[in-house]
């Protein structure tokens, strides 16, 4: 089953009446980018972060400014992914400075088909046959749950197994920013006027939400910006 997977460009058309949709937003950069981009192309947006148990709720905090910048509606949902563990971003594992080989720890097992499913779940309540979700595959290609068949196949599973898909009114899971650099997804968050300041990125940033400047997350992020050619505004402690 096809999934829409492209970015969009400047000269992308509107959809042609709103419609609601549920916006995955995490706090981070790729996310405020994913609802900015949503809101462009016209949709009704209803941002959804999840409380999974991860090491700070300062991205918690900036989700909901991203959400409020953006003047939508926005939920947050309480998942205890801390109670199995299993990555550095929800149990006693130090999170690492520099990359490596094969699935990075800062994985999150199966935090994206569970933050999906919960999305999905809102979408039937409101009515909305699209989600967003700002997974991308080019930075975090170690995560298997980033990639563009893993969203064809979530996008297959919600066609079958909801009441919204079975009465044949097809759900779209759309990754606008899966096969974009973070270059590009710095300049395409300028270009929709984007408040880079108020995201958090950082894997194990303050209660501030100052990022460390270490991890993989601050690094791929400073990359994009001295990619982009654009002021990184990022706090660091």
């Amino acid at each position: 089953m096809s999934t829409n997977i492209t970015p969009i460009t400047n000269h992308e058309s509107r959809i042609t009446s709103p419609r609601r949709a549920v916006v995955l937003v995490s706090g981070g950069m790729d996310s405020a980018v994913t609802l900015a981009i949503a809101r462009a192309r016209g949709f009704a947006c209803h941002a959804l972060s999840v409380e999974y148990g991860q090491r700070h709720a300062s991205e918690l905090a900036a989700a909901r400014r991203v959400a409020a910048r953006c003047a939508v509606a926005h939920k947050t949902v309480h998942v205890d992914l801390r109670s199995i563990g299993g990555s550095a971003l929800t149990d006693d594992i130090a999170v690492p400075e520099q990359g490596g080989d094969g699935i990075p720890v800062t994985y999150v097992p199966a935090r994206n088909t569970i933050m999906l499913s919960i999305a999905l779940g809102w979408a039937e309540v409101l009515g909305a046959q699209d989600i967003f979700c700002g997974v991308n595959a080019v930075d975090y290609s170690g995560y298997p749950d980033c990639r563009p068949e893993f969203i064809a196949a979530f996008e297959h599973l919600a066609n079958l197994a909801t009441k919204v898909g079975v009465e044949a009114k097809k759900l779209t899971v759309h990754a606008p920013l899966i096969r974009m650099s973070k270059a590009d997804i710095v300049r395409r968050g300028n270009e929709l006027g984007v408040d880079f300041a108020e995201t958090v990125s950082c894997y194990q940033a303050d209660t501030d939400g100052r990022a460390c400047g270490h991890c993989d997350a601050c690094r791929l992020r400073a990359l994009g910006f001295a990619d982009a050619g654009v002021a990184d505004p990022t706090r660091y402690r």
